[in-house]
């Protein structure tokens, strides 16, 4: 591993989070709140290290493929132990709580251990959103940019024949990617906030929620979410966006590009929408059926659900906990999925789930004519058998991990329905999961170590598994 370009894109990383401290320092000076101390001293020890980072690493910059995997993965947990002083210097939480908020932050998750959202002050809000938001904005960039260099993320089935980064290769393509996603993911978030502020939200709640919407994080500034604002049009027009934060941003690229014909014969944005407007109307009739709905009232309750649940953004206009069974069944299995590979959300991604689907369909053919020779293909496209495997291995350890640490949690004490629900909410990145930890609730009661293991979750899941676990590993460390 070149350490000296691991520590200088570190550094880099490290100003980036400092910098990112003075809108919250500024908007908590202006509104008197008396924590922007907490926000300057972070600041200061973000980019001292940041600097220290890059003076010790000046020289010709060379980045493989091993220097990749260690930047993506400490890039994240430094960012998220830099965003957690914050919270430990306003008093809002203890290092543990502070770690777990942080982390869920920049993994996009959602999940909290604040009970009390609306007590906090306006700077803290403000940085808990905003580190979403920066979290959303890295992981398109990694899975669209980044990640299939590294050959592995949802979109290697694109890039399949892509080999490992190089130094003439791997500066401009993440470089040109970057630019251009920058600027689709500002618009999108400058264009919610122009509508929310419409709908007659606050300043601060239209930004912290459109923050929030596009990252597909989840962190509401009010204690009820989005449903305590009451109002159809705000939750119409989050749901929307919800919806458009959960496509991949390459295909928003290839409309920039006046290629609007692959957006159109792309199978996961097919899938995506089918898979929504089938999951709404079945929950639509659970909750007429079951739980006392009117058509209007299930319709409009299914739609926000599902999409916040499939894009795993977390946001909520009811507590599903009290729904009937099969509507949360329902909710339950969405978790898993996740919306489609490089866009912000998590879960397994459908692009994987169309490879899965195919393939099963492909040995069962096989079954009854043993001496066919079938291709699986994707949107036109010949899919390697090295991604296949890549899936299947990707599919067995994500079922895996979800069952681990939901066996571990329960073993801590905690119930069973809550530790399944904590497991796949923090695998998939979603937050509000089922049992205790529902979108009523929060994950305050959660033992400290079990809060450890379930951030450590928001990790794995955030970054395609495999990125996390090849660090874990001896041959990582031996000198190559």
């Amino acid at each position: 591993m070149n350490t000296r370009t691991v520590r200088r894109v570190l550094g880099a990383i490290s100003i980036v989070i400092g910098i990112a401290m003075l809108p919250p320092a500024i908007l908590s000076f202006g509104v008197h709140t008396g924590h922007t101390w907490a926000f300057l001293v972070t600041a200061l020890i973000a980019l001292v290290l940041g600097l220290a980072g890059l003076a010790t690493s000046r020289g010709e910059m060379v980045m493989k493929t091993r220097d990749g995997f260690a930047i993506v993965t400490f890039g994240w947990i430094g960012a998220a132990l830099l965003g957690a002083i914050p919270y430990v210097l306003a008093g809002v939480c203890g290092p543990v709580d502070a770690i777990f908020e942080s982390m869920s932050g920049f993994t996009t998750t959602g999940s909290s251990v604040i009970a009390d959202v609306e007590s906090l002050p306006a700077g803290i809000l403000l940085w808990r959103s905003l580190t979403q938001w920066i979290g959303g904005l890295g992981i398109v960039v990694l899975s669209i940019a980044v990640l299939p260099l590294l050959g592995i993320g949802g979109m290697q089935l694109f890039k399949a024949e892509m080999p490992g980064p190089t130094t003439d290769r791997m500066y401009p393509r993440i470089r040109t990617a970057a630019t251009t996603l920058w600027g689709v993911y500002v618009g999108l978030t400058l264009l919610e906030v122009i509508f929310l502020l419409f709908g007659g939200m606050g300043l601060l709640d239209a930004v912290c929620h459109a923050f929030c919407t596009v990252s597909t994080g989840g962190f509401s500034t009010r204690n009820a979410s989005v449903g305590s604002f009451q109002s159809n049009y705000i939750e119409t027009v989050i749901a929307v966006f919800m919806f458009l934060s959960g496509i991949n941003f390459a295909l928003y690229l290839s409309l920039l590009r006046l290629r609007a014909k692959r957006a159109l014969h792309d199978e996961e944005i097919r899938l995506y929408v089918v898979l929504a407007v089938v999951s709404i109307a079945f929950l639509s009739w659970t909750l007429i059926a079951h739980s006392g709905f009117t058509w209007t009232g299930a319709t409009h309750q299914a739609a926000f659900q599902v999409v916040s649940i499939l894009t795993t953004t977390g946001f909520g206009t009811s507590d599903f906990h009290v729904w009937s069974e099969d509507a949360q069944l329902v909710l339950f299995c969405l978790m898993f999925l996740g919306a489609c590979a490089g866009s912000t959300s998590g879960g397994i991604k459908l692009i994987r789930i169309i490879v899965l689907a195919k393939h099963s369909l492909s040995l069962a053919t096989k079954q009854l004519h043993p001496r066919a020779v079938q291709k699986i293909r994707f949107s036109g496209s010949v899919v390697p058998e090295e991604v296949i495997l890549r899936v299947l291995g990707f599919f067995m350890l994500y079922i895996f991990f979800f069952l681990s640490v939901a066996l571990i949690v329960s073993a801590m004490g905690v119930d069973i329905d809550t530790a399944l629900g904590a497991s796949i909410a923090t695998l998939s990145n979603i937050g509000p999961g089922i049992g205790e930890v529902g979108p009523a609730s929060t994950y305050a009661a959660i033992p400290s170590a079990a809060k450890i293991l379930l951030a450590f979750n928001m990790l794995l899941g955030r970054l395609e598994l495999y990125t996390v676990l090849v660090i874990l590993t001896p041959i990582f460390w031996r000198r190559s």
